[in-house]
C-alpha cells in the first residue's frame, strides 16, 4: 500500500520559538506559512500574561514538501522543555480517517498528550509519544465544507 503524508521535523522551545525561527529563515530563507501564532490567539483561553507571547505555532517553508515547524512550551500548563522531548515527528496526512489510523496504531501502549480531534485551526490533530518514548504529531487539514 502507497500512502501518500509528509513529514516534517517540529522544533520545541522554552519561550524563544519566535527567535529561533526568525534566525532560522534569516540563514536559510523560506517563507511563514501565516505569521506565528500566539497562545494569545487561543479563543477563550485563559493565559498567563508571560505566556501569551509565546508561540503556538509556526511553519517556515521553503517548498511545498519541505519545512520546519514549531512552537515554546506552556510551564502553566506543566510543559516542561529538555533535551530529547523537544523534537516531534509530524505526518501531515492525506485524509482524516488516514490520521485516526495512524494516531490509533502509533499511540497505542504509548502517552497520549492530545487525543485525535478537531481543533480550532480548521485540523484534525493529535500529539502522543509511541511505545518507544518518541514524539509524534498527526495533523490533517480540513478541505472546504469538510467536517
Amino acid at each position: 500500500m502507497v500512502v501518500f503524508m509528509i513529514i516534517y521535523p517540529h522544533l520545541s522551545f522554552d519561550g524563544k520559538a519566535e527567535e529561533a525561527f526568525t534566525f532560522y529563515q534569516s540563514v536559510l530563507g523560506g517563507n511563514f506559512e501565516s505569521g506565528f501564532h500566539y497562545f494569545e490567539d487561543i479563543p477563550g483561553a485563559q493565559i498567563p500574561d508571560e505566556e501569551k507571547r509565546r508561540i503556538m505555532h509556526v511553519n517556515l517553508i521553503f517548498s511545498p514538501d519541505q519545512q520546519i515547524m514549531g512552537s515554546d512550551s506552556m510551564p502553566s500548563a506543566g510543559h516542561q522543555i529538555h533535551m530529547g522531548n523537544n523534537n516531534h515527528i509530524s505526518l501531515g496526512v492525506d485524509s482524516k480517517q488516514q490520521g485516526k489510523e495512524f494516531f490509533e496504531k502509533l499511540s497505542e501502549g504509548g502517552e497520549i498528550e492530545s487525543p485525535y480531534q478537531k481543533m480550532f485551526w480548521n485540523a484534525y490533530f493529535a500529539s502522543f509519544k509511541d511505545k518507544f518514548g518518541e514524539s509524534w504529531m498527526i495533523n490533517y487539514n480540513l478541505k472546504e465544507n469538510e467536517e
